[in-house]
């Protein structure tokens, strides 16, 4: 079986991309209650175990029970909780959006149907309370943002390294991870619902029509007109909350200009590097209980590959970059095609610099 460091060199930079068996080993102890899925549910690594990171199975295993539930330490604590708040509402999100039908059929009806005002009115009823529920997913996704760049400050400041965040910060590099967990998840789902642009779409050229006519519009006190162009520009981005969650990423990166680039990329080449190494691992893949906590690891992969990209200034796909991009590919390619092919386009389509003519032919061939 491979070592826990292989990969290392295989394009990567030094420091933060090689992950030793104690970095691979510091992240995955850091589990929620058993009711949520993440890296460490049912791998292994505890602090304790950082110090023996050559420690026999059992033995080590025996440790990881001891931290399955980490509570976050007291400096991590203030944003913890903030970030917490936000993640409590996460699975009910997901839920609605997993429900969302749409408003196709009465649509089609109202207008095939111009002159009838019973299928006008019934319509309208219709799409009211679902562009109710887009609102709330879009006042979430600033939630969301708001969560992560909290992260984003506790886990780049100095005078740490990423590895050193990471192993002091577990909590909050566990909530990270779920962020990113949480958002491509909710972009898959929304890729696949077509129903979400056309009801918008919809709500929004009738309720322009009842204004020319002035027909007091039901609804219309929820979503005001300069909060439909936000939500309009939100929905019509293939992966919404992986965008919003980039810019904010880019956000914070401009707007802490004393704080190097370095701290950050660092820390999202980290993460992606542990995953990876988790994945590819027989040692430690082996513990990984259900297929759920292999899909959590590849979409958090995925996600910070995504974010370094559009946050690095030569972005993943450089010969410089400190992510192992074929690596990556690599470990998604080894999964069942049909449980990756999202993961897959996410990198295809939503970053930045795969295009570039610095991207190397093999990679751009791996993805093709």
């Amino acid at each position: 079986a491979r070592g826990p460091g292989s990969g290392a060199g295989r394009g990567e930079g030094a420091g933060a991309a090689s992950p030793s068996p104690r970095a691979a080993s510091f992240y995955i102890d850091a589990a929620p209650p058993p009711a949520a899925t993440t890296c460490g549910r049912d791998a292994a690594g505890s602090r304790r175990d950082e110090a023996a990171p050559r420690a026999q199975t059992g033995g080590r295993e025996q440790s990881a029970a001891l931290a399955v539930d980490a509570q976050p330490t007291e400096s991590e604590k203030e944003i913890y909780n903030q970030v917490n708040v936000v993640l409590k509402d996460a699975e009910g999100i997901l839920e609605d959006l997993q429900s969302y039908r749409g408003a196709g059929h009465e649509i089609r009806e109202a207008i095939q149907h111009p002159n009838d005002e019973k299928l006008q009115e019934k319509a309208w009823g219709a799409v009211v309370p679902l562009v109710g529920k887009l609102k709330k997913f879009y006042e979430f996704s600033q939630r969301l943002e708001a969560g992560l760049r909290g992260l984003l400050g506790a886990l780049t400041s100095t005078p740490y390294s990423p590895t050193q965040h990471l192993e002091r910060e577990q909590a909050l590099a566990k909530q990270f991870a779920e962020i990113l967990h949480f958002t491509l998840r909710f972009d898959e789902l929304k890729m696949t619902n077509p129903a979400i642009q056309n009801d918008f779409s919809y709500y929004r050229r009738t309720l322009s029509r009842m204004r020319i006519n002035n027909v007091p519009a039901e609804g219309e006190n929820e979503v005001n007109n300069e909060l439909a162009n936000r939500m309009s520009l939100f929905y019509a981005e293939a992966t919404p909350m992986l965008k919003t969650l980039s810019d904010a990423t880019t956000k914070f990166v401009s707007e802490n200009k004393n704080l190097p680039i370095e701290n950050t990329t660092d820390c999202l080449s980290t993460m992606a590097s542990v995953c990876r190494v988790m994945l590819e691992t027989p040692e430690y893949r082996s513990r990984f209980t259900n297929e759920e906590t292999v899909s959590f690891c590849l979409r958090v992969m995925v996600g910070v590959i995504i974010l370094y990209d559009h946050v690095h200034p030569v972005g993943a796909f450089a010969k410089t970059s400190k992510i192992d991009m074929k690596g990556c590919i690599k470990v998604l390619k080894d999964q069942p095609p049909n449980s990756v092919e999202g993961l897959l386009n996410a990198l295809r389509y939503t970053t930045k610099h795969l295009n570039d003519e610095t991207t190397s032919k093999q990679i751009k061939s791996m993805l093709q």
